[in-house]
């Protein structure tokens, strides 16, 4: 007898059930967006379950009964993290295995996100799924943590690393420079941590592309796809270039006046928990498996500011 794994690869249902974990968190608004119309969507946030529960997060999935499970839940606080160690490891790592456990029984495909801080950060080029993480933080460790428990289910998955995430709402670098611009005069920003930021938005459509292939069997079996890649948006910049952009863009169409920018290293802002001076992904393996490739950052920053301006003349 085939596992319910197996007869949903087999026969992939014509109006997939979407769970999405993680609602009001920064990529599960646009997530909800992005999968709306592709079947009926349960969307679920900290109101609904405490991941932190394994009881509870076994029963959101068996009283859902998805064919889709997308995890965008996570503990992103960096820092407090590294006093929040058993938090941080119960919601990264604990819920992840639960998840897959409970999606490789009722045969849902399970998508998780994950980090780039995974890694230590020391390498010149850009990080491939290959390459060995070595985490700095608490953060970092609890996600690999994560990835891991996934990696050894029985579940089918796919799990996506990604860097620098915001977007238009929620708790993030770009909201945070443009609320700091209008309370100070200068800034001083990190200017050797080198990155792709990546946008909420990019990330829920390079999902909704891929996942729908898979669920048509465009992509073939699970073997061919399931597994890990690295999906993050084109190009790269350090934080400070980040914010230089940012400021040339808010300036013109949010009328904010930009503040003095100070480039500093990383060893002037110390910070409880280390951060990689290398977060670049390679997002060669994404591409060459789904035909996917995420718009350059500055594009995607476009993207965001225009729905801001958008915002503020509705208002």
């Amino acid at each position: 007898m085939d596992s319910p794994a197996q007869k949903t690869a087999a026969n992939p249902p014509p109006n997939p059930r979407i769970l999405i974990v993680g609602k009001t968190g920064r990529l599960g608004r646009d997530l909800e967006r992005a999968f709306a119309g592709l079947g009926p969507v349960v969307a679920v946030g900290r109101e609904s379950v405490d991941l932190a529960d394994p009881v509870q997060t076994r029963d959101l999935v068996r009283r859902t009964s998805p064919d889709v499970i997308l995890n965008a839940a996570a503990y992103t606080a960096v820092d407090r993290a590294e006093s929040e160690m058993s938090l941080a490891h119960a919601v990264n790592c604990l819920a992840p295995r639960v998840l897959a456990e409970e999606a490789a029984q009722c045969g849902a495909l399970l998508i998780h996100f994950s980090t780039d801080y995974v890694f230590g950060g020391g390498k010149k080029e850009p990080w491939t799924e290959d390459d060995a993480p070595a985490p700095l933080n608490v953060y970092g460790a609890s996600k690999l943590a994560g990835e891991q428990s996934i990696r050894n289910s029985r579940a089918r998955y796919l799990i996506f690393r990604t860097s620098w995430v915001y977007g238009p709402c929620g708790n993030n670098f770009l909201l945070t420079m443009l609320r700091l611009a209008r309370e100070r005069d200068r800034l001083s920003i990190v200017d050797d941590q080198v990155g792709a930021p990546t946008t909420t938005i990019e990330l829920a459509r390079a999902t909704r592309a891929i996942v729908s292939g898979v669920l048509t069997g465009r992509f073939g079996a699970a073997d061919d796809w399931s597994g890990l890649y690295h999906m993050s948006c084109a190009g790269s910049v350090s934080w400070f270039g980040f914010a230089q952009a940012i400021f040339a863009r808010a300036s013109e169409q949010l009328g904010i006046r930009p503040p003095e920018l100070i480039p500093i290293e990383t060893e002037d802002y110390p910070t409880p928990a280390a951060r990689p001076h290398n977060s670049l992904l390679s997002n060669a393996r994404l591409h060459a498996r789904f035909g996917v490739q995420l718009e350059s950052w500055q594009s995607a920053l476009d993207e965001v500011i225009e729905i801001l301006h958008q915002r503020s003349e509705a208002r």
